[in-house]
């Protein structure tokens, strides 16, 4: 197993104690002689499922060079539209039992872009934000939107108050088309000065127009990429050019998905995941999916069997979610056989495993924004993917491991401030090139330019910056490790300190390893300002009120004033190792007790309880 590391002069080090049992070789798979076979596990274990892997990868991106060089933009709605002349009575969408063919979902768009061109509203390239929940509309809004060339920008609808305002000034949207169930959101904390509202406040605009759908104009503008995806954390709108979303779609393919496959989709669509990998995928490969409104863990399985899923999503906790479910019998007979995301545990992996029966797991690797992507094509418990000498050299992928300062979590350098290589953990950083390009951040040149990297290795050469620490192994299996900067990940999402505010206390946010939960777990350390005293149920209700469920801290700190370093900057690395353990801990500690709807002290039984899993955070 791998040790969490271990800092020796100020470097991040990593200790390998043993080789990682994390998953069996899986050998060439060919019929041949005993020896033959025993060598190839020994000597090229990964060989032929190496080769079929890169093989498919190198095709799909010969037939995309192809068409570029021809002058020939493809994307995922021509592929969609021909896709709905080719076999218009598919089920393409599946949504709480209703069927929607591809023929259905062509005509549906086809009639959302008819009304926005009707009121002439837009032309190409003007930008539109989407604030919608996983439904049909959704899809269809999108894909009419796009059939009129517009960039379609999708907003979490999660976020709240300063940061929702954030968003839709950052992509500056010439309309913000607004889901029926969230009005309320908009009318209560986007009290924008200069907003119209088209439709009488929630009428139709006209008969064609979807039932539910409202309209809200705020300034002009115009971008040529296709969408924005808004990142978590301090909500960035990411750029995604079409090639992107080729190469993103391709994922489920990549993987072995096929057009008879049934792909279950539960993440919402306003992320990457849903849309790109999810909607896109299913696309690619010409298939059925079918959308959940909103993840449930009691209910999936039975949804899985209902409608013959073969294909699932998952991201984060979700996989957790699922094992913590009271055992039923029969759970392994479903006909899921590969399940595809991101940000599963080694132990939930194999708990999954052996709960669920022998579904193959494909996990991968890669940011929204990012310029680099990794695949677990074997299967091998715990990796993000592999990589070695031919895909750098034939996919062009060109990444490396930098080491970081092990307390600041910055970069070390050399004299001539260049970064040293790291052969057994660092930070990730790929480079920047006319193949793999780093697009931004939408109307935020500050944040796109903290991503990159300059002059690494050589005068003139450009690196995005990830942000995660990771380990790569003898095999070249590739491990994710840890976040650095003031993003971490909870609950499947990225929170960063800036989404966190509280009146009246000067505060930083924090995050810390707790037992039994995917990611770490967030403390708001508080220094009262003067005059002031602590107002738990003030500070409750803006945490509640104004921030997603993901970023609440579960935990809150009052101390009476902030340790610095030599250089005036927080110190709070002895903050994270202490936790939340009250009995070593003098500072008075809360616990975000959602039954109680309120911060409550945090005592030595409540800890035990919460340690214990009585308590579910």
């Amino acid at each position: 197993s791998w040790t969490r590391g271990s800092c020796s002069a100020g470097i991040l080090n990593v200790k390998l104690l043993r080789r990682p049992r994390w998953g069996v070789s899986t050998g060439s798979g060919l019929p041949g002689p005993l020896w033959r076979q025993h060598l190839d596990r020994v000597i090229f274990p990964y060989f032929w499922a190496d080769l079929r892997y890169l093989l498919k990868v190198l095709m799909y991106g010969l037939r995309v060079e192809t068409y570029r060089l021809q002058g020939r933009i493809i994307t995922i709605l021509d592929k969609f539209v021909k896709l709905a002349e080719k076999q218009p009575h598919k089920p393409f969408l599946i949504y709480e039992g209703k069927v929607h063919t591809y023929w259905d979902v062509d005509r549906r768009s086809n009639r959302v872009a008819q009304v926005f061109l009707h009121h002439g509203a837009l032309k190409k390239g003007d930008t539109v934000a989407l604030l919608m929940g996983n439904e049909p509309d959704f899809i269809h809004v999108w894909f009419g939107l796009a059939k009129l060339g517009c960039v379609v920008a999708f907003l979490n609808f999660n976020v709240r108050s300063r940061s929702l305002l954030h968003c839709v000034s950052s992509c500056e949207p010439k309309i913000l088309v607004v889901g029926a169930e969230l009005k309320s959101v908009v009318a209560i904390f986007l009290p924008l000065k200069e907003q119209k509202k088209r439709g009488g406040g929630g009428e139709k605009v006209c008969p064609l127009l979807l039932t539910g759908l409202h309209f809200v104009l705020p300034k002009y503008t115009k971008h040529l990429a296709w969408f924005y995806v808004f990142i978590t954390g301090l909500p960035k709108a990411a750029v995604i050019s079409q090639m992107q979303v080729l190469k993103g779609a391709a994922g489920l393919w990549a993987f072995g998905a096929t057009a008879d496959d049934i792909i279950y989709i539960t993440l919402p669509l306003y992320h990457s995941a849903a849309s790109l990998l999810g909607i896109g995928g299913c696309i690619e490969l010409g298939a059925t999916c079918v959308l959940k409104k909103k993840f449930s863990a009691s209910q999936f399985w039975s949804d899985c069997k209902k409608y013959d899923v073969t294909v699932i999503q998952y991201i984060g906790e979700l996989c957790r979610y699922l094992c913590s479910q009271p055992v039923k019998e029969g759970e392994k007979n479903h006909k899921v056989r590969l399940a595809v995301g991101n940000g599963v545990r080694n132990d939930v992996w194999r708990d999954f495993l052996n709960r669920f029966g022998s579904v193959k797991i494909c996990e991968f690797y890669g940011a929204t924004e990012g310029n680099i992507c990794f695949m677990n094509h074997t299967g091998k418990i715990g990796s993000v993917g592999r990589t070695n000498f031919f895909y750098k050299v034939t996919i062009d992928l060109h990444f490396t491991l930098i080491k970081v300062n092990c307390f600041s979590r910055e970069l070390r350098k050399r004299r001539r401030g260049l970064c040293v290589h790291m052969c057994e953990a660092g930070l990730l950083i790929s480079k920047v090139s006319a193949k793999n390009p780093f697009f931004g951040y939408a109307g935020n040149k500050r944040h796109t330019e903290k991503k990159l990297l300059c002059e690494v290795f050589k005068k003139g050469d450009l690196y995005f910056n990830t942000g995660d620490l990771m380990v790569q192994d003898h095999e070249n299996f590739l491990y994710f490790w840890d976040r650095i900067g003031d993003t971490f990940r909870y609950d499947h999402c990225f929170v960063h300190q800036q989404n966190v505010n509280f009146i009246h206390v000067s505060k930083f946010l924090f995050h810390f390893f707790c037992p039994d939960h995917e990611g770490k777990a967030g403390m708001a350390s508080l220094i009262l300002k003067q005059n002031t005293s602590l107002d738990l149920e003030q500070i409750y209700k803006q945490v509640v009120t104004y921030l997603p469920s993901y970023a609440c801290p579960l935990f809150l700190r009052v101390q009476d004033k902030m340790e610095m370093t030599g250089t005036f900057k927080q110190q709070k690395f002895r903050l994270v190792d202490e936790g939340f353990n009250p009995s070593t801990i003098t500072d008075p500690l809360y616990f975000l007790d959602n039954s109680k709807k309120a911060y409550v002290l945090l005592t030595k039984e409540v800890h035990e309880m919460i340690l214990s899993g009585k308590i579910k955070l």
